[in-house]
């Protein structure tokens, strides 16, 4: 199962909540290790689903809200940035080119940082939305900014 800091986990087991489902998989591939992101997850949850291993429920509430006003095709396609004085956590997402269909989704490419008391990430990823649902990260990995 892909994390958000672009590490995998061992055991692809799939966790379903109130606020994660998993994605459908495509007809005849292997099962997708995506999830959807939409309101505050469970702490459950918020441990399989975060930027950084240092990121709260209300960090990824606030992180997954930016996430969908930076890629949404009717922006402007700016950076939008999210930060919580409580915990000193923030971060960035930027979309990368315009919006394209990929299996009838919208989808983005974007990068992100985040930053907390602890580490500092820095992600590249594509992320996709069926019409009127919630933006689902699709792939992910570390981004080497370039030098």
């Amino acid at each position: 199962m892909f994390s958000l800091v672009g590490k995998s986990d061992p055991e692809p087991a799939i966790l379903t909540t109130g606020s994660v489902t998993p994605a459908a998989a495509a007809p005849g591939a292997a099962a997708s290790a995506t999830a959807r992101l939409a309101g505050a997850p469970s702490a459950a949850s918020a441990r399989k689903l975060q930027l950084s291993d240092h990121l709260g429920p209300e960090d990824i509430r606030r992180a997954t809200g930016a996430m969908a006003r930076a890629l949404d095709p009717q922006g402007n396609g700016s950076p939008v940035s999210w930060d919580n004085t409580e915990s000193r956590s923030s971060g960035r997402f930027t979309p990368v080119g315009g919006p394209f269909l990929r299996d009838d989704d919208v989808c983005r490419a974007f990068l992100s940082s985040i930053t907390t008391v602890m580490d500092k990430h820095a992600l590249q990823g594509t992320a996709c939305r069926p019409s009127g649902g919630e933006w689902s990260i699709r792939e992910l990995k570390p981004w080497k900014q370039p030098a």
